[in-house]
């Protein structure tokens, strides 16, 4: 399917999407609907074992909202119900995505971008790639879930610091901080991501989307009731055909072939607990 504000490109197993509105990839409303939509395509389609997110070149990854877009919204009164509220749904389905996800950051990470990327399972930037919360600087404030995502990510010191004075900081204070988990040359950051794509591409769809469950159980919930719900989790896990095969492999000295569909009746979308 051909997409206006996004482009998609599907290649061993590996779904890279691209955040396409140059020159600085900004999020439009247009933008938010398309990538509901792949998200939940990409969901359904078992030829894809893991997402990649990027943006379109390297000039930036994502500088969050189209600004342009504020008067009318403002006007209607509308900034919450047309705008944020489904951008939070969007980021939250990113966020829960049952596969593997990697974003890749070269250049800007800004506002929703940098709350977007912060859904992903790794994130890979850019020498280059800056970072920011600047909404204050409009008398605003992140609102696509930044709040939540990056501070259970990097803590609540970091964020307030974001946030409170709109600075941007640079690959190795996001690194340090540990938003980052890696840091590639400019212009091999992608081809960093298909890396550990193409890694997480080989690994059992169904223990790695259980390894998302448990460890979402373990970030929302108390300590009790996530080990309740882990052993739940593993429980599920222990009746697949691929533990049994990766026991079977171990013990044979062997390199284990998992074919397990993801199951999503099983692992639901790998949801945060409520």
């Amino acid at each position: 399917m051909t997409y206006q504000k996004l482009r998609v490109e599907i290649a061993n197993n590996v779904a890279t999407v691209f955040l396409v509105n140059p020159p600085m990839n900004v999020m439009t409303l247009d933008m938010r609907r398309e990538l509901d939509e792949v998200l939940t395509n990409l969901e359904a389609d078992p030829e894809v074992a893991v997402l990649v997110l990027t943006g379109d070149g390297d000039r930036s990854f994502g500088t969050g909202s189209d600004i342009q877009e504020f008067p009318g919204l403002l006007a209607d009164g509308a900034v919450v119900s047309r705008k944020l509220a489904p951008e939070n749904e969007t980021f939250t389905k990113f966020a829960n995505f049952p596969k593997p996800t990697v974003a890749a950051i070269e250049g800007f990470a800004l506002g929703g971008g940098m709350e977007l990327a912060a859904g992903a399972d790794i994130i890979v930037v850019g020498e280059n790639a800056r970072f920011g919360l600047p909404e204050i600087k409009l008398g605003a404030l992140p609102g696509s879930g930044g709040t939540v995502r990056i501070t259970r990510r990097i803590g609540i010191g970091r964020v307030s610091e974001l946030m409170l004075l709109g600075d941007m900081v640079d690959a190795q204070q996001v690194l340090a901080w540990g938003y980052a988990n890696r840091i590639a040359p400019k212009g091999e950051v992608l081809a960093h991501a298909h890396e550990f794509a193409a890694k997480l591409a080989k690994g059992p769809k169904q223990a790695m989307c259980a390894c998302k469950q448990a460890l979402r159980y373990g970030m929302y919930l108390p300590e009790e009731q996530a080990i309740a719900k882990l052993l739940g989790v593993i429980d599920v896990l222990s009746r697949t055909n691929d533990l049994h095969e990766g026991a079977d492999a171990f013990i044979n000295k062997r390199t284990p072939d998992f074919k397990d569909p993801l199951d999503t009746s099983k692992f639901v979308g790998c949801i945060f607990p409520k």
